[in-house]
């Protein structure tokens, strides 16, 4: 009977929850007098021998079986009921005999008294009892001097015991007592799930992995033998050219893997195309960018080779050669019908909601502990560009739409409690932003919508701020005239400073007490995609839709502090038709950068040249964000899918 408790806890949740006051009343006060003491044996054999027995409790030890003989009388085996029975009578002798051994006749007579008549219709065998208090030895008395022995004594609780475990572990549960265990089995088949679906991402990234090898073994093979019939040649085994052999020296040198001689010395013909780096010394020198080789496999070093960049004056490992994340746990959610345009935690953490291109936001939670009564589904007609949770509680969603709409969504109403529109001018909603102090948000509106133009093309900006409590514009802040769209906004930790990123390459910030622009510098040479401020907000990340990322100094304007470049991961066909962005986890120690490509990079900020990766999606990733707290992060698709993914 351990669920016993958490079903009396599921019960006050009701009756709390549908306003039954005095049945809760009445529920607290039968519990106080829970007789039956949760249905475990050893609290009824000590409330039986150590209380009632010695303390001459004869009312409520009567009363106490009473109830027993009530909870199984619905049972069809009699059997059990006749052996109650007899056990209630031996006990009931065992009350006597304690009463005569500790010198109480009067409890004895006042006992007969009470229960006297029930006794003699109840069995003969009580008659000769109603004399035992008058015996001047009854513990020499033949007919009760068993009674009076330890051994009896002894066996009397041990039958009670094996009676009432017997009972006990056989009887059927009510349903509500099933819940507790319904729920751990349910969440341990979800912890099944998860490493299933955890193995099946794993071998989905090892099939993709060689089914790569194999595509780029046949372009060699291709290559090769299209080489080999333009210069005459049959043999299959070709020998490296001088200048091929001069730059695999130099490849095998920059690497420091291995000897020369055992760098160049293949017999399998290599196609490698060459390209132009800096070394860390300034000097010019050849470095393999992309090495194909044939069927038989490519050497060692030139694949460790491949994808490595020089960046800061060392080498570094490119984006494809990053390490895959290490997982805990990864969740899927397929809830969405077309593309995934923005996924956001809640200020907790608890909730996630997600937008799709078709017009639907989505609420939703990855943690089964967690209460699914804020799920929802919102339409909403038109393309969601921006979402924003409320900073001071789950409560609030804001929606910004592609048709200048901005909705308000309340979780616990489940209703929009708001739907407001921008001026005709400006009806794309790119991005929105509630401030973490006060009662208000931002809306940065462009005068035209994202689509098969590129970022550079959004038109113009207008900069609202709305007020929370009366849903009403307050004030436009200055941006100047014909001032271009502004795609990304973040406020600091106390909301007195709003950053706001320009498709012209501007970072703007803007003074809230005053409404006024108190500074702003060129950031980059084409459109700003995203805008975070740093964890201790001394400086402030862009990300550039050319792929480039800056972490700018708050308090040196102007200087770069930290850069990457994740041109590889922006393809610029897929910029064309989503913003991408970034999120820094709760340290401020990881990037995640949505991507063209099927996995995201992670970057290490600050000090660490070596990335991760994400385990892969089957299209773009289009949208990503991080937990408030925990390392967990979030990752929308083109394929329609969200994941929530869990870091070690």
């Amino acid at each position: 009977m351990e669920n016993m408790q958490y079903a009396e806890e599921l019960v006050r949740e009701f009756l709390i929850f549908r306003g039954f006051t005095n049945t809760l009343q009445a529920f607290e006060t039968e519990l106080c007098t829970d007789i039956g003491k949760g249905f475990q044996v050893n609290k009824i054999l000590d409330l039986i021998f150590a209380v009632y027995i010695p303390k001459f409790q004869a009312e409520k030890l009567a009363g106490l079986f009473s109830f027993f003989k009530q909870c199984f009388s619905s049972w069809s085996e009699t059997t059990m009921l006749d052996t109650l029975l007899k056990l209630e009578g031996s006990v009931l002798r065992c009350y006597i005999v304690h009463a005569l051994q500790s010198g109480r006749k009067d409890k004895v007579v006042e006992f007969f008294g009470m229960n006297g008549n029930d006794l003699l219709l109840k069995s003969y065998d009580w008659t000769p009892w109603f004399a035992i208090p008058y015996l001047k030895n009854p513990n020499m008395d033949p007919q009760f001097r068993v009674y009076f022995s330890k051994e009896w004594y002894e066996a009397l609780r041990l039958s009670v015991r094996n009676f009432f475990s017997e009972v006990f572990n056989g009887t059927r549960l009510p349903a509500l007592l099933k819940i507790s265990s319904e729920k751990n089995t349910i969440s341990r088949l979800k912890r099944d799930n998860k490493h299933l679906s955890l193995k099946l991402s794993q071998l989905q990234a090892l099939l993709e992995d060689k089914e790569a090898q194999l595509g780029q073994s046949k372009r060699s093979l291709r290559a090769t033998n299209s080489s080999a019939t333009s210069s005459g040649v049959e043999d299959e085994n070709l020998h490296l050219s001088a200048s091929s052999e001069e730059i695999c020296s130099l490849a095998t040198s920059h690497l420091g893997r291995r000897e020369q001689s055992e760098e160049c010395a293949t017999a399998e013909p290599v196609k490698i195309i060459s390209g132009h780096v800096k070394s860390s010394s300034g000097h010019d020198s050849y470095s393999a960018l992309s090495l194909h080789a044939s069927y038989s496999g490519i050497d060692d070093a030139a694949q460790g080779f491949y994808g490595s960049i020089i960046e800061n004056g060392r080498e570094v490992l490119g984006e494809e050669e990053f390490p895959e994340v290490s997982i805990e746990f990864q969740e899927t959610f397929l809830g969405h019908t077309s593309p995934i345009t923005r996924c956001r935690f809640s200020a907790s953490g608890n909730n996630i909601a997600s937008a799709s291109v078709d017009g639907t936001v989505r609420i939703w939670t990855y943690d089964s502990s967690i209460p699914a009564s804020r799920n929802a589904t919102i339409y909403c007609g038109a393309e969601i560009m921006s979402l924003d949770w409320e900073c001071k509680s789950d409560r609030l969603l804001l929606i910004g739409t592609a048709d200048g709409g901005i909705k308000a969504w309340n979780v616990d109403a489940k209703r929009v409690v708001c739907d407001l529109n921008t001026t005709e001018a400006f009806p794309s909603v790119l991005d929105l932003k509630c401030s973490p102090v006060e009662p208000i948000f931002v809306s940065a509106a462009s005068s035209q919508r994202l689509g098969s133009n590129s970022m550079e093309s959004l038109g113009y900006a207008s900069l609202t701020v709305w007020n929370m409590k009366t849903w009403k514009a307050m004030t436009v802040l200055p941006l100047g005239e014909d001032p271009p769209a502004i795609t990304s906004l973040c406020f600091n930790h106390n909301g007195k400073i709003l950053a706001a990123s320009a498709t012209d390459g501007m970072i703007h910030m803007f003074d809230m007490s005053a409404g006024l622009q108190i500074t702003g510098w060129p950031a980059h040479d084409s459109a700003i995609s995203s805008l975070l401020f740093g964890p201790d907000e001394t400086s402030i990340f862009s990300l550039g839709s050319d792929g480039r990322i800056f972490e700018w100094s708050l308090q040196n304007q102007g200087r770069v502090l930290w850069s990457k470049t994740s041109s590889r991961f922006s393809d610029l066909e897929t910029s064309n038709y989503y913003r991408h962005e970034m999120a820094l986890d709760a340290n401020g120690r990881q990037l995640l950068v949505t991507s063209g490509s099927v996995r995201a990079p992670i970057y290490q900020v600050q000090g660490h040249s070596k990335g991760l990766r994400t385990l892969p999606h089957s299209a773009a990733i289009t949208t990503v964000d991080w937990h408030p707290t925990l390392p967990i992060f979030l990752t929308g698709s083109a394929d329609n899918s969200v994941r929530v993914t869990s870091i070690s």
